[in-house]
């Protein structure tokens, strides 16, 4: 139970204060696998795959993720389940209550030059948190950042992960034939060079 009610404060916590949307929420998160070891760097970067590639909020998807795997840690699919539904309902809840809150003094909240004033200095705030998590997703999957921690040599960069990136990136810019086509399909063909190269290696 314990377990449970720390998932909600944590992804509480977060929900309150990853202002700017899903992406937003990943540097909250890198801090949140610090403090508990519930889930590694890695896994982190696993799950922001996964939550991209899913319907749905990206962190949402994360938050529902982790309390899955951190509840199945107690004893398998009932506990995954449960855990899923206390994080995700944990990153939910302040978004409903502020939301609710500012509906009922829209008008006043709409004039006020306080909040004004605040939402100037929020937007910069969340811009500089997602560029952070952006960051942090690019070292994970463009270099190897444990290999990275005993200093720096051509053994830190993924060279595979550099190739994919750049073919996406041409296939998404500068081929005319290929640029117009739905994210998903690269999302797709993504996980299946991933597959080849994991089972290559």
């Amino acid at each position: 139970m314990i377990l449970y009610l720390r998932l909600f404060y944590e992804f509480f916590k977060i929900g309150l204060f990853s202002i700017g949307g899903g992406m937003a929420t990943i540097p909250f998160l890198y801090d949140l696998s610090d403090a508990t070891g519930w889930f590694t760097h890695n896994d982190l970067a696993n799950m922001i795959a996964v939550g991209e590639s899913t319907p749905g909020p990206i962190g949402i998807n994360v938050a529902t993720y982790v309390g899955y795997v951190t509840g199945a840690h107690q004893g398998g699919f009932p506990f995954a389940v449960l855990g899923a539904v206390v994080a995700t309902l944990g990153l939910i809840t302040p978004s409903i209550i502020i939301i609710l809150i500012i509906a009922s003094f829209l008008k006043n909240f709409r004039n006020n030059k306080y909040v004004t004033h605040a939402f100037y200095g929020l937007r910069p705030a969340s811009t500089g948190l997602i560029a952070a998590a952006g960051i942090t997703v690019i070292q994970s999957a463009l270099f190897f950042p444990e290999v990275l921690a005993n200093g720096w040599s051509l053994n830190v960069v993924n060279w595979e992960g550099w190739l994919l990136a750049i073919v996406l990136w041409i296939l998404t810019n500068k081929v005319k034939k290929t640029k117009g086509l739905h994210p998903i399909v690269f999302i797709l063909a993504s996980a299946v060079v991933g597959i080849v190269f994991q089972m290559g290696n």
